[in-house]
């Protein structure tokens, strides 16, 4: 069987429980599942969740750009103390989302920059949320160029943000998004992409991809994503496993295959 790390995941949010997620995706060939911390009040729940299912499941810490305007030094505080936690594998999710607007635009710079110099300071990679706000995303990646690295996670974006990320020393994450009918410009992106610089993830419970369309994503919906990307690439779907892995395990150090 072919195995898979699902790289961003919300386990906290799926409907059908954490542990039949986990025993779900297992059976489909997902060995390992990265949840994402979110905001103040998800952080000690994805710890914990990490803790619980260790070493199937690892975390992330970090606030989206959504809730930028609710980033104080003392989440910062809170984010850099459990950073060296060895089930905490990177900084997010962080970035801009120009999109929703949901907190103002200075505040969610603010709270990006912050919690890039966390991963500075701690060598943490980072899962970074963009959204109609390429250019200011680059900017400000820009500033910490060859002391961050990470993922754009389930990238949508442009071909030039594609590019100008990879200059970065930033990997391209790729959700189901990339198998809907309206997405020949994310495929075309796809086909571009260095197979060494690729990730597959869910973003479960959103986004869950053809032939799921309809229900709730999970991790182990994982492999449909994969093998649509494979397809696109034009290689076996087991060397695309073999590779996402490695990937995974070169971005994400602390994950014990």
């Amino acid at each position: 069987m072919t195995e898979w790390i699902d790289v961003h995941c919300h386990l906290n949010m799926l409907e059908e429980g954490v542990e039949a997620a986990i025993q779900n995706a297992k059976a489909a060939g997902v060995r390992k599942i990265i949840t994402i911390g979110t905001e103040l009040n998800d952080l000690p729940l994805v710890l914990d969740l990490a803790h619980k299912y260790a070493p199937d499941v690892y975390c992330t810490l970090g606030i989206h750009p959504h809730d930028g305007k609710t980033y104080t030094d003392e989440v910062g505080k809170f984010i850099l103390d459990n950073a060296k936690d060895p089930v905490v594998v990177a900084i997010g999710e962080i970035g801009l989302d120009y999109y929703y607007d949901q907190s103002p635009r200075d505040e969610q710079q603010h709270a990006f920059r912050e919690q890039l110099k966390i991963a500075k300071a701690t060598g943490l990679p980072v899962e970074i949320h963009t959204r109609d706000a390429e250019e200011d995303t680059i900017n400000i990646l820009k500033e910490f160029k060859g002391e961050v690295t990470g993922i754009i996670h389930c990238f949508t974006g442009t071909s030039w943000l594609a590019d100008e990320a990879l200059k970065l020393g930033f990997n391209i994450s790729i959700s189901g998004v990339v198998t809907f009918k309206n997405a020949d410009d994310l495929r075309n992106t796809v086909r571009g992409l260095p197979l060494d610089r690729i990730h597959v993830e869910t973003d479960a419970p959103f986004l869950a991809p053809i032939p799921m369309r309809g229900r709730k994503n999970t991790a182990a919906y994982v492999v449909h994503t994969a093998k649509f990307v494979a397809d696109l690439k034009g290689i076996p779907v087991e060397q695309l496993a073999e590779q996402t892995k490695a990937n995974a395990l070169k971005m994400f150090p602390k994950i014990q295959w």
